[in-house]
């Protein structure tokens, strides 16, 4: 559904048919300012294409298949920063994160939709997210996870195995974004109403702040708002969480993306990788 909340109206100005696809778990809106479409992903394996100019049917469709005809039931998404062509996919069923191509060609002899796998996690994907700041370095190539085996990892597309893997909670991870503005920052919230905000570099260990909402509450889902000083988090009984975060964390400086780079080096250092 696509709601317009400069309408008085109480009902959706634009939805899509019930008979269009399955379950939906994720939307995901992609692409530039000036030219942004919607994804859709449904638990029989379908990713939908839509214009958000008519819900009515999509404008294309793609079966996310992995060698021959196992379908993969993917409930989250992100769309690579830059362009609207590469993205991940984490699955719950498999605990496998996916890279793929909306317009790559299927391999003939495998039918495989995807040009790599990760073989992430012990328990299923809950969050994924690619890291989308822009700056003087490239980190398209980074992303994340979570899951309820109460970690986040870090990855890169290049290589199949995880760069980190955060183990600070006790409880499942259910979600994780990078923040819009800060290289380094990022959102985590779990289970027990906990919410973590990590900068790596400061610390890989440890989050650089951390608080418990009142009660408890499950949180299932955060976000940040454009400009990195607000974070936003849903519980699972529907309420939303605002968050302020403090400028001396949310603001980044001219060298943190330079800083990331060589935190990402250590890192690899200390995993005895060449």
């Amino acid at each position: 559904m696509l709601w317009d909340v400069r309408s008085r109206r109480k009902t959706p100005v634009q939805c899509t048919p019930l008979s269009a696809t399955g379950p939906v778990y994720c939307v995901h809106v992609f692409g530039t300012s000036n030219a942004h479409s919607l994804a859709s992903l449904s638990t029989d394996g379908r990713m939908c294409f839509w214009s958000l100019d008519m819900l009515s049917a999509p404008q294309d469709t793609m079966d996310l298949q992995h060698h021959q005809s196992r379908f993969v039931g993917a409930t989250c998404l992100s769309f690579v920063s830059g362009g609207s062509n590469k993205f991940v996919v984490g699955s719950a069923r498999d605990r496998v994160a996916y890279a793929g191509s909306r317009h790559g060609a299927k391999t003939a002899a495998s039918g495989d939709t995807f040009e790599a796998h990760f073989e992430a996690h012990l328990c299923p994907i809950t969050g994924i997210d690619c890291h989308g700041v822009s700056g003087p370095v490239d980190l398209t190539s980074y992303f994340l996870t979570s899951s309820t085996d109460r970690t986040v990892k870090l990855w890169s597309l290049r290589d199949s195995r995880p760069l980190l893997s955060l183990k600070d909670n006790s409880n499942c991870v259910c979600d994780v974004r990078w923040s819009p503005v800060h290289p380094a920052l990022f959102a985590a919230v779990d289970d027990t109403g906990r919410l973590d905000v990590w900068n790596l570099n400061s610390n890989t260990e440890v989050p650089a702040a951390s608080t418990v909402v009142d009660g408890g509450t499950f949180l299932e889902k955060c976000r940040w708002n454009a400009t990195g000083t607000v974070i936003a988090c849903g519980d699972w009984d529907g309420r939303v969480h605002i968050f302020d975060v403090d400028a001396s964390l949310a603001v980044p400086r001219a060298d943190d993306w330079t800083r990331l780079v060589s935190t990402f080096a250590d890192v690899r250092a200390r995993s005895g990788e060449r």
